[in-house]
């Protein structure tokens, strides 16, 4: 049996494994062996590496050309596809904001459209660890702190790419810690991992995802690699995933016999570890061919169930960057941006803070109106950079990116503005007073934040390099790659201080602006009361120390190739900021879990981000769930009810004030007597024209109650009474319902009993 005769025998019904399990039977050991590592020769594909080659085309895996079976083509993400010119959205942080699942699928549509046009099947790109810390390098790769948001966030990110091409889920599991990725073991209790840094990967599983990567970093003393625990008893056998197993790249295993054996089914991205030392661990029992045999049938199992997908048409190069994807760019980015305070002028420091204060009653400063805006003060030089966030395995090769600057002169073309980027403190006063308005940017860059591509700490791990590269496969592989040698870094990558176009990432080191950045913020609103500060970040910013001192303070991200004109949108208000935080922002550090860059071992447990802070009883500076926008909304009335498979909430809101404008209805809940946090187990977005109601639904599956059982060790709804709080962020009373969950014989239901979306 061929490839082709595999495709036949499924389109006419026959169950794709078992299929698979035939067409691997046709294999030779070589061949197989083949299959469970990168396609790409070591060395070979090193070099390519450094010479931008991760930008440039997508590294293949599991080919057999004898029988046809054409492997996969692997490109990341998930800000866009990484070989450009392609897309740059605005990063996950800044598309979680949106709360929005629907325009996070068409998110997705978009990159699987493109991820086609570059020869790519499988997008590495659905980045979802839980954000337990901000000053985590990746951050802005994942959509915020909470496993729930999280999940659905990333399932919709999943759809929409799985239209189109097969999506990888990363990084399983407990990865949150940048600089110490390599080594750190992260110890964990069971209730912890299944509450806490699980469900969000079950969540996309569930959705059906075609690939999971494994994490670098160790889980409870084995490497997530080689974690038998993570990749065989709870991904395979407890969640009943049935698609395949990569390895983080170079280096995401250690041992070729024992990552075999614990469930992993593909070394990525390069002949390593395995294809020097798995003979050896197979003739010594270290592990098996029957091993090797379920690791291919896996791997062509996925294939021919997304072969219908992957045999379509790829999109023509003309879709990368194209106008329409531009446009939804241009949406996410303005929907992201969450407006964190908007005071009047004159208004003075609010010491109660946004959760008791709420927007001025009349005459915020935002938005400005353009006839009013004769001269306007741009301050800060990330105004006129282009500044899409990390310059590691998620950058986009983006072409054209229309900096805050360039947005700002496209909105208010009648108004004269000036630049200054701050280096001149006299300058920049004297022209931030002249002006009737000032706008800092300021924030943080690819060389704060991000993949950690510096010192790795790989240097013990050299022993496990292989030797030279078989000649006749490292020619094959450079004549493969060739016509792509004229593809070059745009210029703001190529103008970076660093190899290979990645940047040097990492840790954050503070949570607060550098100091240049507070001391200009005070001085421009010193001199110049309509002050308006946007931050550029990947996640929560420490803003309590001069916050009270401007009237304004909008949240940006790294908003992508429009994000310039998004910004601009919401500052002179042809849009409505409609961002909710994915995250909390602290009043100060100490209020955090504690986040040591260079640990050899961490102990994670239930308690971070709004969980943390409600817990110990701190309020935030800005709570999860928080955004204003120019309009006001109430709650009126909310309502539950239980279903045979879940809880409907409908709930009422009331636009009370002069325009119209979205708002996001939060649902957190909390089961009596349970020593477990109050947790989010549903939203919905609502779009209300002013002086209108409308109603949201939201739809609640019993499984987002479910609680680990550590004696039976899964996940159960437990029976009991359930206060719920339906809110409009995690500070807010809200309205307060409840509803009983009745006993089933035997014990509490299920969260299996719960509705599920269809696996692939």
């Amino acid at each position: 049996m061929r490839f082709e005769g595999a495709q036949e025998a499924v389109a006419a019904g026959t169950d794709p494994h078992a299929v698979a399990v035939d067409l691997v039977a046709e294999m030779s050991d070589a061949e197989k062996l083949w299959c469970l590592d990168g396609d790409v020769p070591c060395w070979a594909g090193l070099g390519y590496l450094a010479n931008n080659g991760y930008h440039k085309s997508p590294f293949p895996a599991a080919r057999v050309p004898r029988l046809g079976v054409p492997g996969f083509a692997f490109a990341d993400g998930p800000r866009g596809v990484v070989i450009g010119p392609a897309t740059c959205f605005p990063v996950s942080m800044a598309r979680g904001a949106t709360w929005d699942p629907e325009l996070e699928t068409r998110v997705g549509e978009a990159i699987g459209e493109e991820l086609r046009a570059v020869g790519a099947t499988l997008f590495g790109g659905v980045c979802v660890n839980v954000l337990r810390h901000p000053a985590w390098g990746r951050a802005q790769e994942t959509y915020g702190e909470d496993p729930f948001h999280v999940g659905e966030m990333g399932a919709a990110l999943t759809r929409g790419v799985q239209r189109h091409a097969m999506a990888c889920v990363k990084h399983l599991a407990c990865n949150s810690i940048e600089n110490a990725r390599f080594k750190v073991d992260v110890t964990v209790d069971e209730t912890a991992l299944h509450e806490v840094y699980l469900p969000h990967f079950k969540r996309i599983v569930d959705e059906g995802v075609a690939v999971v990567m494994s994490a670098y970093n160790s889980v409870n003393g084995d490497f997530c690699g080689e974690n038998r625990a993570l990749l065989t008893d709870l991904l395979r056998d407890e969640w009943g995933f049935r698609g395949f197993v990569i390895s983080d790249w170079i280096f995401g295993i250690r041992d070729a016999g024992r990552s075999l054996a614990a469930g992993l089914d593909v070394e990525m991205p390069y002949r390593m570890i395995r294809a020097t030392h798995l003979e050896e661990a197979i003739r010594s029992g270290e592990a098996s061919w029957a091993e090797v045999d379920g690791s291919v049938a896996r791997i062509v199992a996925t294939l021919l169930r997304f072969d219908a997908v992957l045999s379509a048409p790829a999109p023509e190069p003309s879709v990368l960057a194209c106008p329409a994807h531009r446009a939804l760019a241009r949406e996410v980015a303005t929907r992201s941006v969450v407006l964190l305070r908007n005071e009047p002028v004159g208004s003075g420091p609010v010491a109660s803070g946004p959760v008791a204060s709420g927007p001025a009653a009349s005459g915020p400063v935002l938005p400005v109106d353009p006839a009013t805006i004769g001269t306007l003060a741009v301050v800060g030089p990330l105004a006129a950079a282009v500044n899409l966030g990390d310059g590691g395995s998620s950058d986009v090769w983006a072409r054209d990116a229309v900096t805050i600057l360039d947005g700002l002169r496209e909105a208010l073309p009648g108004s004269s503005i000036s630049f200054s980027d701050g280096s001149s403190t006299a300058a920049t006063v004297a022209a931030a007073r002249d002006a009737d308005a000032a706008i800092v940017v300021a924030g943080y860059t690819y060389l704060d934040e991000g993949e950690y591509i510096g010192r790795s700490g790989t240097a013990h791990l050299a022993h496990l390099l292989p030797g030279p590269d078989v000649p006749d496969l490292a020619a094959r592989f450079e004549a493969e790659v060739a016509p792509h040698a004229t593809v070059r870094p745009p210029p703001h990558v190529a103008a970076r201080p660093s190899a290979a176009g990645f940047a040097t990432g990492g840790d954050r080191a503070s949570l607060r602006l550098h100091d240049a950045d507070v001391a200009l913020i005070r001085a421009v609103a010193a001199a110049n009361p309509r002050t308006i500060v946007t931050i550029v970040a990947g996640s929560p910013v420490v803003i309590s120390e001069w916050d009270h001192h401007v009237p304004a303070v909008l949240q940006s991200w790294y908003a992508g190739t429009e994000g310039g004109r998004a910004l601009a949108d919401i500052i002179v208000g042809r849009a409505e900021p409609s961002g909710r935080l994915p995250c909390s922002v602290p009043r100060v550090e100490a209020h955090l879990p504690t986040l040591d860059a260079d640990a050899d071992t961490v102990a994670y447990d239930r308690w971070h981000g709004w969980w943390r802070l409600e817990r110990d009883g701190h309020a935030p500076a800005y709570p999860f769930g928080w955004g204003l926008g120019y309009t006001t909304f109430v709650l009126e009335e909310a309502r539950a009810v239980l279903l045979g498979t879940g809880i409907r909430i409908t709930a009422t809101v009331r636009n009370t004030g002069g325009r119209s404008g979205s708002d996001v209805v939060q649902v957190y809940a909390h089961r009596r007597g349970s020593d477990r946090p109050r947790r989010l187990i549903g939203f919905g977005r609502v779009d209300v024209d002013p002086g209108d109601r409308a109603e949201v639904r939201v739809d609640v599956a019993m499984d987002a109650l479910a609680e680990r059982d550590v004696h039976a060790h899964a996940m159960v709804v437990r029976s009991g009474t359930y206060d719920l709080r339906i809110a409009r962020h995690a500070a807010d009373p809200g309205i307060s319902t409840a509803v009983h969950v009745p006993s089933r014989a035997g014990g509490g239901p299920s969260a299996t009993d719960g509705p599920r979306p269809p696996r692939r």
